[in-house]
């Protein structure tokens, strides 16, 4: 059977409208905003680690700051060193909305906005007893300073690294009419051999997963596939 042109055009704009009534129900639907916790979440002393006393990563600018302050509800920055002396620094931000219109702050711009040269950029994985975290590496280089990056995205259960991983996530719990919450989690080093900064990220990782219970464990990383 044949429908008239006007009838299939009539019926694509019906749709169209309720494909956009059905978005701005979604976008007015919102995670009350809440903090989860992370100082009680990420213990001070772990593995082998502890926390550096008055030392903490880079700050962003002072724009960034505000701008971190209207994405984020809860942020955790600390600087661990272990008993081999080697430090890491450890950055966290929690937002409770994840929608099209609040997202993660990626290192790659943050350092980028702080006149950091960012390169290296790769994907790869953290091993773990748990399971395996995708994880997204980088290197902000500025003059006396190169510091290899290691970092995650949760959006609701999953993990995620690229921006387009991102947004099928997003996408695929507005079909639910859910939004869900996200967070960041971000290793570095200052060091000038990135294989083995890399190497102390993933050992990092696993002393605190292996101090956490298998619900922080969520919090932090979603649910994690098997190591292969």
């Amino acid at each position: 059977m044949k429908y008239p042109i006007r009838n299939i055009i009539l019926l694509v704009f019906m749709m169209t409208i309720a494909v956009g009534v059905f978005a701005m129900r979604l976008t007015a639907v919102s995670n009350e905003q809440k903090a989860i916790g992370l100082e009680k979440i990420v213990p001070r002393n772990f593995g082998g680690w502890s926390v550096l006393e008055g030392v903490i990563p880079i700050l962003p600018a002072p724009e960034q700051v505000e701008l971190i302050n209207k994405i984020y509800d809860e942020t955790l920055t600390r600087t661990y060193v272990n008993d081999r002396g080697e430090t890491v620094m450890l950055s966290i931000a929690y937002g409770g909305e994840q929608s099209g219109r609040l997202k993660v702050h990626r290192p790659e711009s943050c350092y980028s906005g702080q006149g950091f040269v960012v390169s290296k950029v790769s994907e790869g994985k953290v091993d773990t007893d748990f399971g395996a975290v995708p994880v997204k590496r980088l290197v902000a280089k500025a003059p006396g300073r190169n510091e290899p990056i290691t970092y995650w995205i949760r959006v609701g259960n999953s993990t995620v690294t690229g921006v387009v991983g991102q947004r099928l996530t997003q996408f695929a719990y507005s079909l639910t009419g859910e939004i869900p919450d996200g967070l960041i989690f971000r290793i570095s080093s200052i060091s000038d051999d990135e294989k083995a900064a890399y190497s102390l990220h993933e050992k990092f990782a696993n002393a605190l997963f292996a101090s956490l219970t298998a619900e922080d464990r969520l919090t932090l990383a979603g649910k994690l596939p098997a190591v292969r």
